[in-house]
């Protein structure tokens, strides 16, 4: 009516402005997210970059001194095929690369406060991030297809764990079905992006083959062409030579890593079980036979994620600092907002409120050679530190330079009070003094 804007909808602004954050940007992991929370790595993400580096540096040196020649030698549509293979691999090697690093592995979201002990009727308020008033115990029984397994109690994320749950400590998260942490990948293996990891590991190890086999190929058909032996052969490619080393070290590990899990999803392991339980040497309550495990691998639906990143929540509270009679104390240290300080050497002037300025309220000349008096009060020579001199005086003792706490307030310790009462003597008598000394002046101005 008056041309002013409408008030601001008080309970809209609570619940879309400051109040909320993302999911993503309150994450207590070592996560990185990227495009709004939308793709997750872990925190050693730019491994990324060196692996596909890895992958598609030689591959190009194939494409190029390799397959390039091999298109001249066979038919037309077979020496496309050679590369076109080799591009395809290696696209796919990558794609299951970044959907093994860039997907929640499988992480249970930790808890704003433990759990309460079985048995416990209490109800006392329990504050995030404190400890129930009842010990909780490590580890509990569940039965697995029949068969007892102890699950652990995670302190950081204030959970217990499910089995085949670990928690890895490069994420800081605890991840469903914990297969292990690669460095190559930046992420964990778990529960949803096993199957995705098996494929990139897979599909390395065919690139690998594929390319030091028609590395093979195309020294054969140079000695084929010219009639000459392999040494020969060898030398009119060096491309062939750096190419057939560099696969044949990295199929040793990719093939080899194939293999490994392929025996540990026929039996239903994980490389953690596998290093940590030794199913071997007993029953394991996961293993279903050879089909069973390989269709639980490739064949069921991946679980959705149990941490929605782009939902919004309420920012934590802040932690209230304690107050303290006399001073204000932060949560994080014990420091006093005022004079006193912990650890610190105390000085009367301040401690007193700085009364040690009365000595430049009454002249100097009351200190000369004429006046009779002397330049300090003999009990305050005894007690106070001469000048541009500290920690030699009396008030500068360790022991009588603390300050006691008891029931919530602070007190001088008893060991300081006599010292206290001698300097509020000494300061009386120098007032003392200094009145008599002006009134003298004033006498001896009336007399002239």
């Amino acid at each position: 009516m008056n041309g002013l804007p409408p008030l601001p909808d008080l309970a809209n602004e609570a619940n879309h402005g400051d109040g909320f954050i993302r999911t993503y940007k309150a994450w207590k992991g070592s996560n990185v997210f990227v495009l709004g929370g939308r793709l997750m790595f872990g925190p050693d993400v730019r491994s990324i970059f060196l692996t596909i580096f890895l992958i598609t540096a030689p591959v190009a040196v194939f494409c190029v001194f390799v397959a390039r020649k091999l298109m001249d030698d066979f038919p037309h549509h077979l020496g496309i095929a050679i590369m076109a293979v080799a591009v395809a691999l290696t696209l796919c090697d990558i794609i299951f690369l970044l959907l093994t690093s860039g997907r929640d592995p499988g992480i249970i979201p930790r808890n704003s406060r433990p759990p309460e002990p079985e048995g416990y009727e209490g109800t006392p308020e329990i504050r995030p991030g404190q400890t129930p008033p009842l010990r909780l115990p490590r580890t509990k029984d569940v039965v697995v297809n029949g068969i007892t397994v102890k699950i652990k109690y995670c302190d950081t994320c204030m959970l217990y764990r499910p089995p085949r749950c670990s928690h890895c400590s490069i994420c800081n998260n605890c991840v469903e079905r914990f297969d292990h942490h690669c460095p190559w990948i930046g992420q964990c293996i778990g529960l949803r992006n096993y199957r995705f990891f098996f494929m990139f590991v897979f599909f390395a190890a065919l690139l690998c083959l594929y390319v030091h086999g028609f590395c093979w190929v195309y020294i054969r058909r140079i000695m084929d062409g010219e009639k000459t032996n392999i040494w020969k052969a060898l030398a009119k490619t060096p491309a062939s030579i750096v190419l057939i080393i560099y696969t044949f070290i990295s199929v040793i590990f990719v093939g080899g890593l194939t293999i490994f899990h392929l025996y540990l999803i026929s039996t239903n392991q994980s490389t953690y079980e596998n290093f940590r339980y030794r199913y071997d040497r007993r029953e394991n309550p996961y293993n279903k036979g050879v089909m069973e495990n390989f269709m639980e691998i490739f064949c069921t639906g991946i679980p959705p994620s149990k941490a929605d990143f782009r939902a919004k929540i309420p920012k934590e509270p802040a932690i209230p600092p304690r107050t303290v009679t006399g001073g204000f104390i932060s949560p994080n240290k014990g420091k006093v907002d005022g004079d006193i300080e912990m650890g610190r050497k105390l000085v009367w002037d301040e401690a007193l409120g700085d009364r040690g300025d009365y000595d430049g309220h009454f002249s100097r000349d009351c200190m000369d050679k004429d006046s009779g008096l002397p330049d300090d009060s003999p009990g305050l020579s005894r007690i106070l530190p001469p000048e541009n001199t500290e920690g030699h005086g009396v008030l500068h003792h360790p022991r009588r330079s603390s300050w006691g706490r008891n029931s919530e307030r602070w007190e001088i310790s008893p060991e300081i009070l006599p010292v206290s009462t001698r300097v509020g003597e000494s300061k009386r008598m120098n007032d003392r003094n200094a009145a008599e000394c002006a009134k003298g002046n004033q006498q001896f101005e009336t007399n002239l």
